[in-house]
């Protein structure tokens, strides 16, 4: 078991530090569409757990990197998660009314409005990477493009599209979610681990071994939460897979057989850490919590 008390404060200072960093970035500012940037505003800082910051900080002290440094690339992975929301939630992809327990950004705006959000979001996270200029800034806009891209989160969200009424089995739901789920985790410990060290660094490697598999098991418990979860507590409309006719691993594997596979996922990804020793005592915590949350 996750040691709570330890992890929730961790979590909690993590997703302050964060949020913080995100609320520079539209505070006193000269704006040309003020309900562009509030609609931007209304997709990445209206709640979320900021996973993907947290795994950023998380790596990256692993590693030796000090917080200030890991700022912009968690802002960065934060900026492009939010967009990715943004768009999924549209009409034309998951026609979904509600995010984080709040209404999506084309309902409570309106689409061309959150298409537009959407974009600038993802044009800011690259905007806010660049500026910082760390050592090995070209890497780390590489590593945050191609998971964003069309070899990373984006054919996740096509095969993803493809699916819905289809009957892929285990390895080919793995890949879809590898792509949509696990490209920007992967991206996460990688950016935070580039903040400390070079390319070449072992400890960068086992980083994402680790990665690779906690980010197929979040999205594993992602699958049972949807058919175990209520709406209140996620946020969004639970049930919502079944109802579009997705495939899930609940779907494929049953409940308690995928509830068993999260487990083998974390255990393999907290084994890939050894190389990091003691350091990688948080990431292994964190492995564990994402499939004991509740939303």
């Amino acid at each position: 078991m996750v040691n709570a008390d330890t992890l929730v404060a961790r979590l909690a200072a993590d997703r302050a530090r964060a949020d913080a960093r995100l609320e520079t970035l539209f505070r006193r500012r000269e704006t040309a569409d003020a309900r562009l940037d509030a609609a931007m505003r209304h997709g990445v800082l209206v709640g979320g757990k900021r996973l993907r910051p947290v795994l950023v900080y998380a790596a990256g002290r692993a590693l030796g990197a000090a917080d200030a440094d890991l700022d912009a690339a968690a802002a960065a992975l934060e900026l492009v998660h939010a967009y990715s929301l943004v768009h999924d939630d549209l009409p034309a992809m998951d026609d979904d009314d509600l995010r984080r327990g709040q209404p999506t950004v084309h309902r409570a705006y309106d689409e061309a409005t959150a298409i537009l959000a959407g974009d600038a979001l993802q044009t800011l996270a690259f905007e806010v990477l660049a500026a910082t200029a760390p050592p090995r800034l070209p890497a780390m806009i590489t590593t945050l493009a191609q998971a964003a891209g069309r070899d990373g989160m984006v054919a996740g969200q096509a095969l993803d599209l493809a699916a819905v009424g289809g009957h892929p089995d285990v390895t080919a739901l793995a890949t879809m979610h590898r792509h949509k789920t696990g490209a920007l985790i992967r991206a996460a410990v990688r950016l935070g681990g580039l903040v400390a060290v070079d390319e070449d660094d072992p400890r960068l490697a086992a980083l994402e071994r680790y990665a690779e598999a906690i980010g197929l098991a979040f999205q594993v418990h992602d699958d049972v939460l949807d058919v175990t979860g209520d709406t209140v507590t996620l946020g969004k409309a639970s049930g919502a897979d079944a109802a579009r006719d997705k495939p899930t691993y609940p779907s494929l594997l049953g409940l308690e057989g995928a509830r068993a596979r999260a487990v083998e996922l974390v255990e393999e990804g907290v084994a890939a850490l050894a190389p990091l020793g003691a350091a990688a005592a948080p990431l292994a915590e964190l492995a564990r919590y994402m499939i004991e949350r509740d939303h």
